[in-house]
């Protein structure tokens, strides 16, 4: 048995089979890139991304054969809006690192509302003004999975699952449905949302696909590399760094004590949902990881590629005092600060291209040791260890930096992103290739282990410093409190 797992990143589309031997093969990738117009704007072509998807799928399906299902994993918080007849967006997708609807959650605060400009909500309303403002037609709300799975289904499913719904700023705090206030205060039609389905379970046919599989698994890639990291039982976390950087940790059947922001910045999230059974964790978020690494590609031409970074990196032993904090669009836990900025501090004539390649590389290892202690804060919990994946855990020069500002091991994902091995985890307890979440945990074996070389208490402490500098550059930014 067989899972075909389309996989929505924020820079392109991957298609992939998983067997019941959790191997993944027939691999295609289509990219399609973001695009900012504007300072704080970040928009993707959905038109583009739904061929994408079609075609990798297409591809690996030419490849292997039939399967026994589909899963589903995606960026979340990504929003769509689309004709219900036509299936045609009314306007570009609106990506989650967007920040244009700031001042509308400013607003939304008076009123008593709290949203973030990173949730779904605001970029729906804002969608919605754009191509409704009466709200007379009949339009469909959706994250990247309800536009994927609309896509793949031939327009006859409009769900999402507890995962991303709870990225919307919409969802109750218990998950247990749609919340009337800000939907009703951002005008967002009842008829327009999806309906909330088990993350694990057949909801249609992948009926533009060959053979017209089920489509059986729906996660945010969050909750999709947690589970495809073998993180199914409490107290197991995972941190993926990809364009961005999450921690989460697998939490249980209960959920966070806290409303929605703990005392140290991690948020309690639906993980996933089988059988009517929810299982929570809690998330920590940075909001530029590998996105610092293409910065220095693509803005700077330090790089030729983002592996360059490792070899770079490695021609000085340290930084000679240069810091970088990758706050390009913002902190994030434990003090979330959109408008923090990125810095370089530290600077002197002798600081050259290796140096300054390091800094980010540890910038981002320290940011991500930032959000083990504040996981650890508000879970009260220690983590032993770390499972990593993500397209810098292919970095060995970052790895390093990470078990050393950690002070724990990492062990390495076997797969750069486990979201592809989540995806078809949950498709296949739908259909029967796993039996259950335990069978799941079973299946982990890192690539390798990175153990930490260096003490970094006085580089902990150095590193708060420079954090302090990076905050509070535009204050209108800062000022977001949610």
């Amino acid at each position: 048995m067989s899972v075909l797992v389309v996989d929505v990143g924020t820079s392109g589309v991957r298609a992939a089979v998983v067997g019941a031997d959790a191997k993944v093969g027939h691999v295609h990738h289509r990219s399609v890139l973001p695009t900012t117009p504007a300072p704080g704007f970040v928009e993707f072509d959905a038109a583009a991304m739904a061929e994408a998807a079609l075609a990798v799928a297409r591809e690996a399906l030419d490849a292997s054969g039939p399967v026994d299902a589909v899963g589903i994993t995606n960026q979340r918080a990504s929003t769509v809006v689309w004709d219900r007849a036509t299936g045609v967006p009314v306007g570009p997708g609106v990506g989650w690192q967007d920040l244009r609807t700031a001042a509308m959650c400013l607003m939304l605060q008076e009123q008593g509302i709290r949203l973030a400009p990173n949730e779904s909500a605001t970029k729906a309303a804002f969608l919605l003004d754009l191509a409704d403002p009466d709200r007379a037609r009949d339009l469909c709300f959706g994250t990247v999975d309800t536009w994927i799975t609309w896509t793949l289904s031939g327009g006859t499913v409009h769900v999402t699952d507890p995962s991303n719904a709870g990225l919307t700023g919409l969802l109750e705090g218990d998950a247990s449905g749609w919340s009337q206030v800000p939907r009703e205060a951002l005008r967002i039609p009842e008829q327009a949302l999806p309906a909330i389905v088990d993350s694990s379970g057949v909801v249609g046919e992948a009926r533009a696909l060959p053979g017209a599989p089920p489509i059986a698994g729906i996660a945010g890639d969050q909750q999709a590399s947690l589970i495809g990291q073998g993180c199914t039982r409490p107290g197991l976390a995972k941190i993926t760094f990809g364009t961005g950087g999450m921690l989460d940790l697998c939490v249980g059947p209960q959920r966070p004590a806290f409303p929605r922001r703990g005392p140290h910045g991690t948020f309690p999230v639906a993980a996933w949902r089988r059988e009517g059974r929810l299982v929570w964790g809690l998330e920590a978020v940075m909001l530029a990881a590998g996105q610092s690494v293409e910065w220095l590609r693509d803005d700077l031409g330090m790089l030729s590629s983002a592996a360059e970074s490792a070899e770079v990196a490695a021609a000085c032993d340290n930084t000679d005092g240069v810091w970088f904090v990758p706050a390009l669009l913002g902190l994030g836990a434990p003090i979330w600060d959109f408008g923090a900025r990125g810095t370089l501090l530290g600077l002197t004539r002798g600081s050259g291209r290796p140096q300054i390649v390091r800094a980010v590389l540890e910038g981002v290892a320290h940011r991500g040791a930032d959000l083990v202690e504040a996981v650890e804060a508000d879970g009260g919990i220690t983590l032993g260890s770390l499972r990593v994946d993500g397209g810098m855990s292919a970095n060995p020069v970052f790895l390093q930096a990470f078990a050393d500002a950690t002070q724990r091991p990492v062990e390495v994902s076997p797969v750069t992103e486990a979201t592809t091995l989540g995806g078809a985890f949950l498709a296949g307890l739908a259909v029967g290739i796993w039996a259950d979440e335990e069978e799941v945990a079973e299946t982990w074996s890192p690539a390798r282990v990175v153990e930490p070389r260096r003490r970094t208490g006085a580089a902990r402490v150095k590193w708060r410093e420079a954090c302090e500098r990076a905050r509070s550059w535009v204050p209108e930014l800062t000022a977001i409190e949610f």
